[in-house]
């Protein structure tokens, strides 16, 4: 009876142990549970990271191959700029070299263009001074001649005065000695003799009278010297200018006898080329001031 009793008690004592077990072995395989989870998330979140990083350096990577190639062009272009400096520096010596030249061509030619005007002086100042009339011809610094039309023709006429002839005859002497210069006539392209009139009357008018005025003295010339007609005859030609070229824009008689008058002037070949050749000479001009405020 006690035996018994003895192995019901064993035997609920075993049975009151067996679900404290079942419990705990529940809860390790849920803890097993959570730690898996909690590892294959930790594996999912990493390998995201991974998958960024490497594309993160998939993009670093074309960036990179991207700069290479620029610095390759970048090289590429330097030896090509570099090549190009080499020929233009090469361009600047030749061209200093050939500037050189052309400074030194121009100032033969200035210097020329000079020799010719004054040797013309000269020439056209001695034979006016043994006529000794101040007032019929002067001489501008130009190596212009400018003769006092009132003093060469009568009013409204283009009949020349006899008391000009002997300073008609002094300018055909002196254009004649001129031109027999090889040197001097190797750099006239034309002798011009210029009709001019004042304002008064039609222009027409004076086209005509100033016209017919030049083309009478030019006759003169070639009348007085032979040798300018036959030998030199292709040097000289006339031209008449009206009243549009006055020496002196005041109205009055004096201002008018000035402006009517003739004009003997040596044109030098290559005109254009000699205003260049001055303009080269004398240096830029200088820079207009700025405007001033509210201007």
């Amino acid at each position: 009876m006690r035996t018994r009793r003895r192995l019901l008690s064993d035997f609920e004592g075993t049975r009151e142990i067996w679900p404290a077990f079942t419990d705990v072995m529940s809860t390790m395989a849920l803890i097993m549970f959570v730690l898996v989870l909690l590892a294959y998330v930790r594996n999912l979140i990493a390998e995201k990271r991974l998958e960024a990083s490497r594309q993160q350096i998939s993009l670093a990577e074309r960036q990179l191959r991207m700069v290479q190639a620029d610095v390759q062009a970048g090289r590429a272009q330097l030896a090509v700029s570099e090549a190009k400096l080499g020929e233009q520096q090469a361009l600047v010596v030749e061209s200093n070299r050939q500037l050189g030249n052309l400074r030194a061509q121009l100032t033969n030619i200035a210097v020329l263009r000079v020799s010719v005007l004054n040797k013309l002086k000269a020439a056209i100042e001695a034979q006016l001074g043994r006529t000794g009339d101040a007032q019929v011809a002067t001489i501008g610094d130009n190596g212009d001649i400018a003769v006092n039309e009132s003093l060469v023709f009568e009013y409204n006429s283009y009949a020349i005065k006899k008391q000009a002839k002997p300073v008609l005859d002094s300018l055909a002497r002196a254009l004649g000695n001129l031109l027999a210069d090889e040197e001097v006539r190797a750099n006239i392209d034309t002798v011009v003799i210029q009709g001019h009139a004042d304002e008064r009357g039609s222009a027409s008018f004076n086209w005509e009278l100033s016209a017919k005025r030049a083309t009478a003295v030019l006759e003169y010339l070639f009348q007085s010297n032979k040798t300018l007609a036959d030998t030199y005859g292709s040097y000289f030609s006339a031209s008449a200018y009206s009243k549009f070229r006055p020496v002196n824009p005041e109205k009055s008689e004096a201002a008018y006898q000035q402006n009517r008058r003739i004009e003997i002037s040596v044109v030098p070949k290559d005109a254009q080329l000699r205003k260049m050749v001055d303009a080269y000479i004398q240096g830029p001009a200088p820079a207009a001031p700025p405007p001033a405020p509210g201007q």
